[in-house]
């Protein structure tokens, strides 16, 4: 899987990718939002190959995220198969996470409008959704800047968070191509 805007790669992961992805998911305000919270070097290049044995069996995946001006690596973005948290799947979702010095830059939107793009138009998914917690405002901007939806009456409990922990309410975002 491989997307190119006007500024972005969206490519598979590189062995090279490792330690500047390790970067970005050791950063706590990056992380603050996702559970657990921090992951260490070995914890993320295991993100990776599982990413990378995701792309390889389903043909799409969440994959690098590169600036084309500098070849920098500024994150992941994708779209992958849903784990069993979420309620009535399978379902194929879109998600990100981007180092803290490219926030504020479009370039998570562009991507992702990207990323949707090659959804329906190369895939020919009828379907994608977005979740993250309920307290994640600026996720949750995206998908909304994104044309994707959600119904409170779907709204969710990710059972891999524990109990009481405040990124346990999830809310689930959905769009259907034409809605980009």
């Amino acid at each position: 899987m491989q997307i190119e805007t006007q500024r972005l790669r969206l490519r598979p992961w590189e062995e090279s990718d490792v330690s500047p992805f390790a970067v970005i998911n050791s950063d706590p305000d990056v992380r603050r939002y996702y559970y657990p919270a921090i992951l260490t070097p070995a914890e993320t290049a295991d993100v990776i190959a599982g990413c990378d044995a995701h792309l390889r069996q389903h043909g799409f995946g969440f994959v690098a995220l590169e600036r084309k001006a500098d070849a920098a690596l500024i994150g992941g973005l994708g779209l992958s198969i849903a784990g069993d948290e979420i309620p009535d799947g399978p379902h194929i979702e879109i998600g990100w996470i981007l180092g803290r010095p490219y926030w504020r830059n479009g370039y998570a939107l562009e991507a992702a409008s990207a990323c949707l793009q090659y959804a329906w138009a190369t895939l020919g998914l009828a379907e994608v959704i977005g979740y993250t917690s309920q307290i994640n405002h600026p996720s949750r901007a995206l998908m909304e800047k994104l044309g994707m939806q959600t119904d409170p009456a779907e709204d969710f409990d990710d059972v891999t968070v524990p109990e009481g922990n405040q990124l346990r309410p999830h809310v689930l975002y959905r769009i259907k191509p034409g809605n980009v």
